[in-house]
């Protein structure tokens, strides 16, 4: 047998695997709208007929409307406030030598690893014991203790590839250091920036643990979704909502990428 016909069978092999992987992780996602214009409560083949029933219903549900609008506001600053956290331990690890560095930043990247049940509770406790009311507040609060981790690790790979001779060429021109951040630093970093502000967003909009012990009467949508499943009239509704975000993050990411590849394709200087 020659080798090539070896490395042929070999790529099949993976292809049909990638496939498969593929076909496993997603395919239940895509179900999501085909379920959402099914004209029955339950979620079953054979589909009984085609109704956007739902999506009315969808768009009457204030009480979901409130929950996704709350979810909207905890990832937004939740993203901001971590992604903001992460870019100042993420230049204070890559550009200053600090003493006890590395058990300061595993104990940063505590939330990584401890449950998030256990990060709940314990939040829950100190939180009630201190007398602070749950709101969405303390929701974010426990959002951003989730995702300053992820910030950090995302910005310190681009930190770790940034030419610090800029910074000092810009502050040999006369910027101080807030300048050279804004005009020099910070646009080169942008990527690691857009990506963590996304990732941040995405981990908060999404977390259901440490929102279900913090949010108090104010819910966010993965509590609403949670509390719609015990009645099966409602779960029509709730895939209809779910088929609309899965939507709205096609797009979201399709234009960012269809950005992305615009800008690197922008001459510098109008190409001269």
């Amino acid at each position: 047998m020659s080798r090539s016909t070896t490395f042929g069978g070999t790529n099949r092999t993976l292809m049909v695997y990638a496939v498969l992987y593929l076909a496993f992780l997603y395919g239940p996602v895509l179900l999501l709208p085909l379920f959402s214009f099914n004209d029955s409560i339950y979620v079953a083949f054979p589909l009984k007929g085609f109704t956007t029933q739902w999506y009315e219903e969808m768009l009457s549900n204030e009480p979901m409307h409130a929950a996704l609008l709350n979810s909207i506001k905890v990832g937004t600053v939740t993203s901001v406030i971590a992604t903001v956290l992460g870019a100042l331990g993420a230049k204070a690890v890559t550009r200053y030598r600090i003493p006890g560095v590395k058990p300061v930043v595993g104990v940063i990247s505590l939330p990584l690893v401890v449950p998030g049940i256990i990060l709940g509770v314990a939040l829950l406790i100190l939180l009630t014991r201190s007398g602070i009311p749950l709101t969405l507040v303390t929701v974010t609060l426990g959002h951003v203790l989730l995702c300053v981790p992820f910030a950090m690790v995302t910005l310190i790979a681009s930190f770790d590839g940034f030419d610090k001779s800029m910074e000092e060429a810009a502050a040999d021109l006369g910027d101080n250091v807030l300048w050279s951040f804004w005009r020099v630093t910070l646009p080169i970093i942008f990527p690691g920036i857009l990506a963590s502000l996304l990732l941040c967003f995405t981990i908060s909009f999404d977390e259901f643990i440490m929102a279900f012990f913090l949010a108090g009467t104010e819910p966010t949508l993965p509590i609403f979704i949670y509390s719609q499943l015990r009645f099966p009239q409602k779960l029509p509704g709730v895939l209809a909502m779910g088929a609309c975000i899965l939507v709205v993050s096609f797009v979201v990411v399709f234009l960012s990428q269809w950005l992305r590849r615009r800008n690197l394709g922008v001459p510098v200087n109008g190409g001269v």
